[in-house]
């Protein structure tokens, strides 16, 4: 198997609907997963309500959904500790670990590109406008 940053040839239709690689689209398709993830690999393993006050803008309830969605996909572990009163903390997976690179690489084309983008949105109605 290769590493993560391994360049794999993807020949024939990379898109077909059995490829992979959709599922690397789909399972950051939802706008919080890769700031969930971006948060826990930079800042380690952390509660919930540490990442509610560095994220902001997101609910409890959302960000709850989030890390369950997460952990569903193995990018997230949940770990439970018995104390009193209960702590519980989340952590990437090697798998969600291995997301930050791309997710950095998406960041930095956002930093070059992000304003042709909402320029061209804007000429189109605004953000939030759907074709």
């Amino acid at each position: 198997m290769g590493q993560p940053n391994d360049v794999v040839d993807m020949a024939g239709d990379v898109f077909a609907a059995d490829c992979r690689a959709r599922i690397a689209f789909e399972v950051l398709a939802n706008r919080w997963d890769s700031v969930v993830v971006f948060i826990l690999g930079e800042g380690g393993p952390m509660r919930p309500r540490a990442m509610l006050d560095r994220i902001g803008g997101i609910s409890p309830k959302v960000l709850n959904q989030t890390l369950r969605r997460l952990e569903y996909n193995g990018l997230v572990e949940r770990r439970r500790y018995a104390e009193a009163p209960p702590r519980v903390d989340y952590t990437l997976t090697e798998a969600g670990s291995a997301l930050i690179g791309p997710i950095r690489a998406l960041g930095a084309w956002a930093a070059v590109y992000g304003d042709a983008v909402v320029s061209a949105q804007d000429r189109f109605g605004g953000a939030g406008s759907h074709l």
